[in-house]
């Protein structure tokens, strides 16, 4: 997959999946007795699926590119 495939996947994929995401979500409060009950705890959740997905795939691309470029933040004699 090339550089502009990657990119076109991620400018259309991503809204899109969001909107999936977003009609799960409220498909889920509509007809669940639990997301009802418990709307605070099901918002924690719902909020923190995304940002936990985005802090793994920042840190992990971060990561690998401190790699590729030979950085590191600690010292190397102990």
């Amino acid at each position: 997959m090339n550089k502009d495939t990657k990119f076109a996947l991620l400018v259309m994929g991503l809204p899109i999946a969001g909107m999936v995401y977003c009609g799960l979500i409220f498909a889920f409060f509509m007809n669940s007795p639990l997301a009802i009950e418990h709307p605070l705890m099901t918002g924690m959740i719902v909020v923190g699926v995304p940002l936990l997905m985005a802090v793994i795939t920042w840190i992990s691309a971060s990561a690998k590119a401190y790699k590729k470029r030979g950085i590191l933040f600690f010292s190397q004699n102990g």
